[in-house]
């Protein structure tokens, strides 16, 4: 029996809305990018139908990425929400916030207890810069020891800069003030990019914007913001 199209579900191998195809536009690991007992908004066709999604509460989700050594990369954060301030504000003031969306989504991570479930687990924030970081690591782990226990928290075995330390990595390519909080945001942690093509990136004068960066700083930094970081990070087949 032949009914109507119905409303299409994501990922059930069935094509109810007789697309000829089982919902070719949502994610092709939709399980591998949520966090545990979150809703997200998708307001994009390459992501799903308008609408909200809701996450695996047992965080499961995230298992394959581990297993596989797949490095969840971030874009901005990967909100496909971007702050405001205004109805009237120009554009302009949502690219200099732009880093909000990064900080809100890795504030989020550390205290979802994912990071913990899933020690080998990898997050890398592209085109996100690195300057933010440190107030945030700090703000969280105050938070983690003043609020926590009014809050009946129990995720976190370790403030969240440890997980951060152990799981979560960020790109900048414009960012003075990042570089002199290197050692606070963690030199094991951060890779230079170009962000190439973009009007916001460095080319075609990307290799001076680095050494003006970081060319002054030790071989053994150099050689990790340059390559060696982002060589172990995604196991790359290149010497270091």
């Amino acid at each position: 029996t032949v009914g109507s199209p119905g409303t299409e579900v994501c990922g059930d191998g069935i094509d109810q809305d007789c697309s000829g195809e089982d919902e070719e536009c949502c994610d092709p690991f939709p399980d591998c990018f949520c966090v545990p007992g979150s809703v997200r908004y998708c307001d994009g066709p390459t992501y799903c139908h308008w609408g909200i999604q809701a996450c695996r509460d047992d965080g499961m989700g995230w298992l394959p990425c581990e297993e596989t050594g797949t490095v969840v990369c971030l874009h901005i954060g990967s909100g496909t929400k971007t702050v405001r301030t205004s109805e009237d504000a120009p554009t302009i003031v949502t690219a200099a916030l732009i880093s909000a969306n990064s900080a809100a989504s890795m504030v989020d991570f550390l205290f979802s207890g994912v990071l913990v479930h899933h020690p080998g687990l990898k997050l890398l924030y592209a085109e996100a810069q690195i300057g933010w970081i440190p107030y945030y690591l700090e703000r969280a782990d105050d938070n983690y020891f003043t609020h926590q226990w009014a809050q009946g928290e129990e995720r976190l075995p370790e403030p969240p800069s440890h997980y951060y330390r152990r799981q979560v990595f960020s790109c900048f390519f414009k960012d003075a003030a990042g570089m002199k909080l290197l050692d606070e945001v963690g030199v094991d942690n951060v890779m230079f990019e170009t962000d190439y093509p973009h009007a916001d990136g460095t080319f075609p004068h990307s290799r001076e914007t680095a050494h003006r960066l970081f060319g002054h700083l030790d071989d053994e930094t150099v050689r990790k913001l340059a390559r060696g970081n982002a060589i172990e990070l995604f196991d790359l087949p290149f010497a270091d």
